[in-house]
């Protein structure tokens, strides 16, 4: 049976991890309700986008605008990668990053080139050991994303596409259904998808013609550059949020775990004492029978 000492010191042990993993839990719970609120402020002006364009694009052929046009032929494809700067959050990073790489090693065997933007240190490591070399990479604020970060991810790729550097863009991110559950999201940024938008859009159109000054087609051109800069902001707040949500689970159940571990240590212990004890006193018995004797 385990010495006394090795097993109160390994109870101590994760009794001093049960308290870590329950204060980062309260901090991931804190923490939530931030990042849930800049989801929720963000939300409404996506909607408005969408709503927005689902009436400027009636009438309007993909090949008049840059961003609505579908490129002929599918060369390149860039992949927005959007993961957590931390662990500790159970599968919240893996499953972003093995859809990425399948989808990487999808379009490759299909003889597309692929391009990778990281946001979030844990995508580095990642794509490094496969020898894949981000064209771009943010870290440090995926706990709270910042638009300028969205703006230039934006600029990026919206140049690429227009200069056909690029004939498709995918935005991977995890979405916060709840508070405690999270959806892998796969969404495409450019071309612009016009027929989901107006899908999804369509209970929300306006019931009167609208005219538009100085032409739809203007407004159009000036909206869809904002469009994609808000999608993909929209993106990162998600998964910030989500983020939160999957670490407090992670670090709940690890305190869980740990007091199940401490629960069945602590009986190791009571019982290695016990045994302890009646050896101490069958040899107490044994040495006073022997001086009897």
């Amino acid at each position: 049976m385990a010495n006394l000492r090795d097993i109160k010191k390994r109870i101590n042990s994760v009794k001093s991890t049960k308290q870590i993993t329950h204060t980062m839990e309260m901090v991931s719970s804190a923490k939530i309700r931030k990042a849930t609120e800049r989801v929720q402020a963000s939300t409404p002006y996506y909607k408005a986008m969408q709503r927005m364009l689902a009436n400027l694009t009636d009438g309007v052929t993909d090949s008049e605008q840059g961003l609505l046009k579908t490129h002929e032929e599918v060369k390149n494809v860039t992949l927005i990668v959007i993961v957590s700067d931390r662990g500790l959050a159970g599968a919240f990073n893996t499953s972003v990053l093995h859809e990425a790489n399948n989808l990487r090693k999808k379009y490759l065997s299909e003889g597309v080139e692929v391009e990778i933007i990281i946001a979030g240190k844990k995508g580095i490591p990642y794509f490094k050991y496969r020898e894949v070399l981000p064209s771009l990479v943010y870290s440090d604020q995926s706990a709270d994303p910042t638009i300028d970060e969205a703006r230039e991810i934006s600029a990026h790729v919206r140049d690429a596409y227009q200069k056909l550097e690029t004939d498709k863009v995918i935005l991977l991110y995890n979405h916060a259904r709840n508070a405690a559950d999270q959806d892998l999201t796969v969404e495409q940024v450019l071309p612009v998808d016009v027929d989901s938008i107006e899908k999804e859009e369509k209970e929300s159109k306006f019931a009167a013609d609208i005219e538009f000054e100085p032409s739809s087609q203007a407004v159009l051109e000036n909206l869809l550059p904002d469009y994609v800069d808000t999608k993909i902001y929209h993106g990162l707040v998600d998964s910030a949020a989500a983020e939160q949500g999957a670490r407090r689970r992670a670090m709940k159940s690890a305190t869980d775990n740990a007091s199940d571990i401490i629960t069945t240590l602590q009986r190791q212990y009571n019982s290695a004492r016990q045994a302890a004890i009646t050896t101490e006193i069958n040899e107490i018995v044994g040495g006073a029978a022997a001086l009897e004797d």
